[in-house]
């Protein structure tokens, strides 16, 4: 029998982590989309950054994640301020009220993960998220060459 190629198992994982952790979310109750909980946490790890940077960090577009800001400073859970440097762009900044929801968003992804590796050593866990880790940063650097932006 012949193997599964790689890509496939790349695509297929992704597609069915994003289903679970998209199912954590509704289960946990946040009133939020996955890209929302997703920008939530971005904005977290990358605070202050521009609007347009962190449509890049997401590997998004930018028009998706204004839809996703405007849904969340709506919320009162990110706040949009002319950047100072350049009064054109906007920094993205977390609100004080996107706390308990981070913390929701955190133990919701920790269910996921949890259930995705549930019986994985810890030597293992370590050892999938270096390889991902390096994978993507291979795929990044091959589509930054490639990308003109």
């Amino acid at each position: 029998m012949e193997e599964t190629p790689l890509g496939f198992l790349i695509v297929d994982t992704a597609r069915l982590y994003r289903a679970r952790i998209d199912r954590a979310f509704e289960d946990a109750g946040l009133g939020l989309t996955a890209g929302e909980a997703r920008t939530l946490a971005y904005v977290r790890f990358h605070p202050d950054l521009r609007q347009s940077a962190l449509a890049e960090k997401m590997s998004v577009e930018p028009m998706t994640l204004v839809g996703f800001l405007d849904r969340l400073e709506a919320a009162g859970l990110v706040l949009r301020e002319v950047d100072p440097r350049d009064r054109r762009a906007k920094i993205v900044r977390l609100a004080d009220a996107a706390a308990p929801y981070l913390e929701r968003i955190s133990i919701a992804a920790g269910s996921a993960r949890a259930h995705a590796t549930e019986d994985f050593s810890d030597a293992e866990r370590t050892q999938l998220r270096d390889l991902l880790v390096r994978v993507r940063a291979n795929l990044a650097r091959d589509h930054r060459c490639k990308d003109p932006r």
